[in-house]
């Protein structure tokens, strides 16, 4: 019978490999579906998504049954996620404003005429939700996605962002009133009547970016969610005002493309190679 996680834990900070292993398996596809919706990018969630487990690994013997480990787990990946160098390099400052004017440059009508049009909607639909996030700063981005699309309570958030509650939640609010007003006027997804942009007639600019289509990442991930056309009719039935929201929750929880499991060994002397952690991330106690 499957060990619960606790035990494997236990376990794990005794030595035992396998447990170690059952940690990884464990947690690896929630902390890449934390950093996919900080970084909107497969490539740099991965490699963050690596770097998070060496960490987790690395402080492991320091878990204390304090607090759950889960929410350990969220501290020491939100905290690499808001302070590495690397991450931090990737912050562009992208505004609402800029995002919305892009979308509307080089748009055209598109009818689907292959079944692969609608499929490639829903890829551009889920990739342009994920990138929309990018254009909050990052900590109006975390307080956003832990407590929106992950639906985490505030105990646990604030202990994670380690945040007074009145902060996390003029935060979250803030960023909530952001990404609805929007979805309200930008998303073809959302406000099909009124916005300009829509996804087919997006579809032929992002094409030609390779935003979508064979190579794409989100194409090769081979995970789409709910179909575009359910999409459209779920977010029709939520009440305005929580449109932008039911939006985002429909991204696909995705999956971590690598079996990190399978790669314990090269994780394991990555961390003997380097104690100190990558990027010499404080992490939590």
């Amino acid at each position: 019978m499957e060990r619960n996680i606790h035990e494997s834990v236990k376990l794990a900070q005794g030595g035992d490999k396998a447990a170690l292993s059952e940690v990884v398996s464990h947690i690896q596809d929630t902390i890449f579906r934390l950093s996919i919706r900080m970084l909107a990018d497969f490539t740099a969630a991965e490699d963050a998504t690596q770097e998070i487990l060496v960490l987790v690994i690395t402080k492991l013997s320091q878990f204390r049954e304090d607090s759950r480990f889960s929410t350990w787990v969220y501290r020491i990946a939100v905290n690499y996620l808001l302070t590495a160098k690397k991450i931090r390099a990737r912050e562009f400052g992208l505004t609402f404003d800029e995002y919305g004017e892009d979308l509307e440059n080089g748009l055209q009508d598109h009818e689907a005429t292959d079944p692969t049009d609608t499929i490639m909607y829903n890829e551009l639909r889920v990739a342009c939700t994920m990138a929309m996030l990018l254009c909050l700063d990052i900590n109006h981005r975390i307080a956003y996605v832990l407590g929106r699309v992950f639906e985490l309570d505030q105990s646990e958030a604030i202990r994670i962002l380690d945040l007074p509650a009145a902060t996390y939640r003029k935060r979250l609010s803030r960023a909530s009133a952001k990404v609805e007003a929007f979805t309200a006027q930008k998303c073809g997804v959302v406000a099909s009547n009124t916005a300009a942009c829509s996804c087919p007639r997006r579809l032929p600019r992002a094409l030609e970016m390779g935003c979508v289509g064979p190579e794409a990442e989100l194409t090769r991930s081979g995970e789409s969610g709910p179909s575009y056309d359910d999409v459209i009719q779920e977010v029709a039935r939520v009440e305005d005002g929580l449109q932008g929201l039911c939006a985002q929750r429909l991204v696909p929880a995705f999956k971590n493309p690598r079996d990190f499991t399978e790669k314990l060994e090269q994780i394991l002397t990555i961390q003997a190679g380097n104690p100190a952690a990558p990027d010499d991330i404080p992490t939590p106690p």
